[in-house]
C-alpha cells in the first residue's frame, strides 16, 4: 500500500490563532499538500507515525467518549465530498461561528468547510463557551449567511439565556448534533431559531445526516438493527487499531461503509431514527433496558435538567440501571422516589434506577461530549458511599 507523510499541526491555545493556523494547514492540504494531524501539544504530535494511506487529508482522533479514542483517517475526497454536501443542503456558503474544539470532527469540519467557500471563522473570546461569550462572539460576525454547530449541552445553556437566545435567533441555520436532543430542547429552539438534527460521528467525516436524511452522495441502511452508512464521506481506516476495530470499514463493489455501534429504525416518511449504541443497552436480569429510554423519562419531570444513564456491574442482576441527573436551577429538594416512579410508570419496574446521584453539572470532554467515564466514576463512588456511610 502506497503511504504519504503526515504532518502534525500543533494547534496554539489561543481560538483565533488556532483557526488561522487550521486554515492555512487545510487550503495546503487542497493543494495537494502532505495529510495533516491537528494535535493540542507537541507530546500528542510525538505520538503519531510519520506515514498515512495514499490520499488522506487528514487524522482525526475519535471522541473517545465510551471507548479509547482512535486516529481516523479521512481522504481528502471525503472532506471535499462532505463539505460540499453540507453548504448544498444548508443553502449556499456562510460565515461560521465555532462553538466546538477545532481538533475533532465537528470544529474541524466548520474550518474546512469555511475554507471550501471561502467565508470567515469567529471564534469564542478565549475559547470558553458560555451564554456571555456566545453573544459576544456573534455580535462580532458580519451580516450575511450564518451558521454555527454546538451540542445538545451548549443548547440548553443558550436557551436559559435572554440574549443568547436573541443571538441564536439570528443564525441561519444551527447544527446540533453529538448527541440526541430531547423533545421538550428542540421544541424550544425551533422556537427560537431553524435547526437541524445532525447524525454522523468521525468515521463518517462528521454529519451526513440532517434531519433524518443522509447528505448528498451518503447512504445508510440498516441491517440487523445497526446503523450502516457509505459513500464518499466515509473515512479509509483506523490507524493502528486492532483488525475487530478495523473490521467496521468494509467495500461493496467501489462504496466505503462504516458499521456504526449504533441502533437505528426508519420512520414512516423513511428518516433515519438514531435509537442509542449497541452498549446501551442495559442487561439486567436477563431483561434489556435502553438507556436513552430511562433517560427520556427522567428528562419529562419538570425539574430534571439533564439525565444521562448508564449500566453498572452487579453480582446479582448482571447489571443495574444507574442514573446522573442534573436538576434545574432552584430545585429545592430533588425526590429519587419521583424519578423512579416516573419511569416504573413508563418503562416498568426492570428500568427503574436502582441508583441516582444528584450534580449541579455534567462532565464533559474537551470535544464537549458528555464524559460517561467520569459519569460512571461518580455513580460508583455513590455506591461506595452508600455501602458505607449510606445513602437515600
Amino acid at each position: 500500500m502506497s503511504t504519504v507523510s503526515l504532518r502534525a499541526v500543533v494547534l496554539p491555545d489561543q481560538p483565533a490563532q488556532a483557526v488561522d493556523t487550521l486554515m492555512r494547514a487545510i487550503e495546503q492540504v487542497y493543494e495537494g499538500a502532505p495529510a495533516i494531524a491537528p494535535v493540542a501539544g507537541a507530546a500528542a504530535a510525538r505520538d503519531l507515525p510519520r506515514t498515512v494511506p495514499d490520499g488522506t487529508a487528514v487524522v482525526l482522533s475519535t471522541s473517545g467518549s465510551t471507548r479509547a479514542p482512535k486516529r481516523t483517517a479521512l481522504p481528502r475526497s471525503a472532506l471535499l465530498a462532505s463539505g460540499s454536501a453540507t453548504l448544498r443542503r444548508l443553502g449556499g456558503a456562510g460565515d461560521w461561528l465555532l462553538c466546538l474544539p477545532a481538533g475533532f470532527v465537528a470544529g474541524f469540519q466548520v474550518v474546512s468547510r469555511a475554507v471550501l467557500s471561502g467565508t470567515r471563522v469567529t471564534t469564542l473570546d478565549g475559547g470558553r463557551f458560555d451564554a456571555a461569550s456566545f453573544v459576544a462572539a456573534t455580535s462580532r460576525m458580519r451580516t450575511g449567511r450564518r451558521y454555527t454547530a454546538l451540542v445538545p449541552t451548549q443548547v440548553k445553556r443558550l436557551l436559559a439565556d435572554a440574549d443568547a437566545r436573541a443571538a441564536l435567533s439570528s443564525f441561519d441555520k444551527v447544527l446540533v448534533g453529538g448527541a440526541p436532543l430531547d423533545h421538550e430542547t428542540a421544541a424550544q429552539l425551533r422556537r427560537v431559531t431553524d435547526f437541524v438534527a445532525t447524525y454522523g460521528m468521525t468515521e463518517t467525516g462528521g454529519g451526513c445526516v440532517y434531519g433524518g436524511v443522509p447528505l448528498d452522495g451518503v447512504r445508510v441502511r440498516i441491517v440487523d438493527e445497526i446503523v450502516h452508512v457509505g459513500g464518499d464521506t466515509v473515512a479509509s481506516t483506523y490507524l493502528g487499531a486492532p483488525e475487530e476495530e478495523q473490521s467496521r470499514f468494509y467495500t461493496d463493489g467501489v462504496q466505503r461503509w462504516y458499521r456504526t455501534s449504533d441502533r437505528g429504525r426508519w420512520d414512516d416518511q423513511h428518516r433515519l431514527v438514531p435509537l442509542g449504541r449497541t452498549d446501551d443497552l442495559i442487561n439486567t436480569g436477563g431483561l434489556k433496558i435502553s438507556a436513552g429510554e430511562v433517560e427520556q423519562a427522567l428528562l419529562g419531570v419538570g425539574w430534571v435538567d439533564s439525565a444521562v444513564v448508564l449500566g453498572l456491574p452487579d453480582h446479582e442482576w448482571g447489571e443495574l440501571v444507574g442514573a446522573h441527573v442534573v436538576p434545574r436551577a432552584g430545585t429545592s429538594a430533588p425526590d429519587r422516589e419521583v424519578l423512579r416512579d416516573r419511569v416504573r410508570r413508563r418503562l416498568g419496574p426492570a428500568a427503574v434506577p436502582k441508583r441516582i446521584v444528584f450534580h449541579d453539572d455534567v462532565p464533559l470532554l474537551p470535544n464537549s461530549k458528555i464524559d460517561r467515564s467520569a459519569i460512571r466514576e461518580r455513580l460508583s463512588a455513590a455506591a461506595y458511599a452508600r455501602a458505607h456511610v449510606g445513602e437515600g
